[in-house]
């Protein structure tokens, strides 16, 4: 007995004609997003996903003359039975002790090739079984449009039946949950008292609803039905399945008692079978339950690919505070006007100084440079908790459109040299400091004219004191006219005071012009440590999350690819 049933299964119906199109493509992007999401998203996807591409690559190297057909079901359903009426051989064990078929069978039409199949399906040689083209039941009966069913028909059919899923042994339930993610076409076989079966919906029809285009539904057993009664069942059985995410369910009623109960089917399996698409089709829609679920790792927003300029000066402003730049800045400046004093002061000045206790000798300023430089040698050069406050909200800009998990993912990348970041600031900085040696040429050509004025008034000096002993005191007479004319005094003190006070002047002229000239040095000192800082902040956040970004837009790129047909 054969029922037509609307919406049966068609091999060929609703599929492209390129189904296995760009497979291998699809596949290394698949591969692609296990690299590119490791540490970063679910680690159960990409295993999911790895052991997919994994087993895909092993399918698609294996015969591809030869679609494997599982016949799965539950306790009493009948799927051995069909099995054999399909095999017209008492291949499986058929009974009423439950359950009878313990190991996957399998019975090979044509065996060229099957050989390493059947290895990698890992079934046991002692239930594999050879069907010849003389006893693969082809009887040249008509089959769909009035075409004739020719002997060898279904050459290239590996069909197996399976323990039943609702075994109470875990060793079978096992077996049947190993087939049924590796089998080209997956044929679920029910029966009318039990098509309802709760285990069978909820561990097998609805994890596998995506693969509407590679399932079959079998309701076996119809022979006990009145024909009325059986589209009644077709009718809410295919509810059911729609309820359940099953699109465009195909549904096949047969009986293995009644007259051409499994015409039917076997029709379906040689179109099946002659396609030779249902394992790439198989694939395909593994592949594309598991694109949807990388989907949601992939933002619809373009990301941006890198950090914006004004994130990055704030962090570099942020950062050359935390190092103390400002600070060490105005300690040059500070130490630039000191070190000019020692060249433009007035001589007479610091040796007055001399006499007296002076801080800033005890400053050692020759040495100032080198103790500058050892305050960088480490982590004191800046606090980790400046450095960790100047992070603050760097990639918030960035991240914003991300998911959640890129998201989280940009901003450790944000973060992943923080530690390094006070080391690296303070040898940054200890780097921008000047060389002291380096005299500014007319600190020279000041130092010499006020020696100068030093040695004009010290030789006036000792003039008025020649001429006070030779011409006021008149203690002896004087060796030369200009030693001992008493009226040449005022004159020459006159001279000994304006080369004093010229000296004094020319030190407090050069003071003020110190005074700008460190100002500037000591800003274009802090410029100097902000573009050194500029550096250390883009190689040790900008850079990294740049990294982060890239890999995020391949993301998305094998995302796209996994999707296309």
């Amino acid at each position: 007995m054969t029922t037509t049933v609307p919406g049966a299964f068609n091999p060929s119906a609703g599929q492209p004609a390129s189904a296995g199109t760009g497979l291998s493509d699809r596949l290394d992007a698949l591969d692609r997003l296990v690299e590119l999401g490791d540490g970063r998203i679910d680690p159960g996807l990409l295993k999911e996903t790895a052991e997919l591409v994994a087993r895909a690559g092993e399918r698609l190297r294996l015969s591809g003359e030869h679609t494997v057909v599982t016949f799965a079901g539950g306790t009493g359903s009948g799927k051995s039975s069909l099995f054999n009426a399909i095999c017209g051989l008492e291949l499986s064990p058929v009974g009423l002790r439950r359950p009878m078929t313990s190991r996957a069978h399998a019975c090979v039409w044509g065996l060229d090739g099957a050989g390493p199949l059947l290895d990698w399906l890992d079934v046991d040689k002692r239930y594999r079984y050879a069907r010849a083209s003389a006893l693969d039941g082809g009887s040249g009966k008509a089959g769909p449009g009035g075409r004739p069913r020719p002997d060898g028909s279904l050459q290239g059919l590996v069909l197996l039946d399976l323990p039943d899923h609702d075994s109470i042994r875990a060793v079978h339930r096992a077996e049947v949950d190993r087939f049924v993610t590796i089998a080209d076409l997956l044929v679920w076989v029910v029966d009318p008292q039990k098509y309802a079966d709760a285990s069978l919906h909820r561990d097998y029809i609805v994890p596998f609803a995506g693969h509407a285009a590679v399932t079959l539904i079998v309701l076996n057993q119809v022979d006990r039905l009145e024909p009325g009664e059986v589209k009644d069942c077709v009718a809410d059985l295919r509810r059911l399945l729609e309820a359940e995410g099953l699109s465009n369910p195909r549904i096949v009623p047969t009986s293995t008692v009644a007259d051409g109960g499994t015409d039917e089917i076997r029709d379906l399996l040689i179109e099946t079978v002659g396609a030779r698409r249902a394992s790439t089709e198989r694939l395909s829609a593994d592949l594309g339950a598991l694109a949807d679920r990388f989907a949601g790792y992939r933002g619809e927003a373009q990301p941006p690919a890198a950090i914006d300029e004004r994130r990055i000066n704030t962090l570099v402003d942020a950062l050359t505070d935390a190092a103390g730049a400002p600070a060490v800045a105005e300690v040059m400046e500070s130490a630039y006007e000191m070190r000019a004093a020692e060249y433009v002061g007035w001589p007479v000045a610091r040796t007055a100084a001399r006499l007296r206790t002076d801080p800033l000798r005890k400053m050692r300023l020759t040495e100032l440079r080198d103790e500058l430089r050892g305050a960088f040698t480490g982590p004191v050069g800046a606090q980790q908790g400046d450095v960790d406050n100047a992070l603050q909200g760097v990639t918030d800009d960035v991240t914003a459109d991300l998911p959640e998990p890129w998201a989280r993912s940009v901003r450790a990348a944000g973060r992943v040299n923080a530690a390094d970041l006070p080391e690296a600031l303070g040898v940054s900085l200890r780097k921008a400091l000047p060389t002291f040696n380096q005299v500014p040429r007319w600190w020279w050509m000041i130092k010499t004219w006020q020696y100068l004025l030093v040695l004009v008034t010290l030789l006036g000096l000792l003039w008025t004191a020649l001429l006070v002993t030779y011409g006021v005191l008149d203690i002896a007479s004087a060796p030369v006219g200009l030693l001992g004319d008493a009226g040449l005094i005022p004159y020459v003190l006159v001279l000994s005071a304006s080369t004093f006070g010229m000296g004094a002047l020319t030190a407090s002229a050069c003071r003020n012009a110190v005074a700008l000239s460190s100002a500037k040095h000591g800003e274009r000192m802090e410029e100097h440590m902000r573009d050194r800082v500029s550096t250390v902040a883009r190689e040790k956040v900008a850079d990294p999350v740049s990294a982060e970004l890239e890999v995020y837009a391949r993301f998305r790129t094998a995302v796209s690819a996994t999707r296309s047909a």
